[in-house]
């Protein structure tokens, strides 16, 4: 149990390459996903709750530890712990392995810093049917526990790589086929445009939601592409501009 809610910080999950995923869908869909549950803590009311968790980690040779709320309540850091909590391997693979799937649909995040975002759009990849999500630079950390909660579940359906490494990322993407589009207020070609074909193999790049993407980055883009703002917002946040160009490309796919 100490090991667990060491893994509250980044370095210990780094070292171990380990995370926790808490709540009983997050926990579900982690018994689900073949080897990625080393073993469960859960009240003695979640237990009761949730008979078809505790099927699915005794089908999985999963311990699954009955415990106190303090407990639980010691591994988490939301005010109103859900009970369950799963200690998980880490998900994440090498940039190479993910582009030898050969994937044509990817969202790459770059040096994003809000947990809940990342979670977020790892969550809309999933639904849109992105074949990956890449957080590149200084991103946050995608097993953040409040990254993992926002996925609700998704980070154990979507491939994730991370790598500090911004243009060898990008130009890796490129040479596999798929043309890298950033999505910027200041794009040259509107989302809607009809210029713009989003049936093709296409990367997604995501900018912080602060500064958005620096020229730099924009730079090694191959479109500069902006999401219309039809009423008076001045902007869209993070999540909803990417859960957007996801799903215009979803759409794009579809009717190709």
């Amino acid at each position: 149990m100490k090991h667990a809610r060491r893994l509250a910080t980044r370095a210990f999950r780094a070292e171990q390459r380990e995370f926790l995923a808490e709540g009983p869908q997050a926990v579900r869909e982690a018994l689900d996903h073949e080897r990625a549950v080393l073993e469960v803590f859960a009240t003695v009311e979640a237990t009761e709750q949730h008979p078809d968790l505790v099927a699915a980690a005794r089908r999985g040779d999963v311990t699954w530890h009955v415990v106190t709320d303090d407990v639980v309540a010691a591994m988490t850091d939301t005010v109103h712990p859900q009970g369950v909590v799963a200690r998980c391997a880490m998900l994440d693979r090498p940039l190479e392995a993910l582009l030898d799937r050969s994937p044509s649909f990817l969202v790459v995040c770059a040096d994003i810093r809000d947990p809940g975002n990342a979670g977020a759009v790892i969550r809309c990849a999933d639904a849109a049917g992105a074949h990956g999500v890449i957080f590149i630079g200084d991103s946050v950390d995608p097993y953040n526990p409040k990254s993992v909660r926002a996925t609700v579940g998704s980070i154990f359906h979507v491939p994730i790589v991370v790598s500090r490494d911004i243009p060898g990322t990008l130009a890796a993407i490129q040479e596999s086929g798929l043309a890298v589009l950033a999505a910027d207020g200041k794009g040259d070609v509107g989302l809607f445009d009809e210029a713009l074909d989003l049936s093709a193999p296409t990367a997604w790049l995501m900018g912080n939601e602060a500064w958005g993407l620096p020229e730099q980055v924009r730079a090694l883009s191959d479109a500069v592409v902006a999401v219309p703002i039809f009423g008076r917002a001045e902007s869209l946040n993070l999540a909803t501009a990417a859960a957007v160009c996801l799903y215009a490309t979803a759409r794009a796919r579809m009717d190709r």
